[in-house]
């Protein structure tokens, strides 16, 4: 953040602009927006593995239990999993 603060809602973290836009309408700030530039370069893999029919039922019915999705729950698993493995690096 430039300067210490938002230029709109003079916040000074991530989470007062967050606030401050989810107590606020953009449209009442109009005019102060101008247009930018920017490049993102998101770099995401997502890799395949076959799983067996059922099981891959099982986990679908765990994930919808819990209210998530079937890819966050097998990533939450695996990370935990890798974590009793490899306990010394972060993942």
């Amino acid at each position: 953040m430039s300067k210490g603060r938002s230029s709109v809602s003079k916040a000074r973290s991530y989470l007062e602009i967050g606030q401050f836009w989810d107590a606020h309408d953009l449209a009442d700030y109009w005019e102060q927006t101008y247009p930018v530039e920017f490049e993102v370069d998101i770099r995401s893999e997502v890799t395949y593995y076959p799983l067996d029919a059922t099981l891959s039922a099982r986990i679908r019915s765990v994930a919808q239990r819990r209210g998530i999705s079937p890819e966050t729950l097998l990533n939450l698993w695996v990370q935990e999993k890798l974590q009793e493995e490899f306990p010394q690096s972060v993942a």
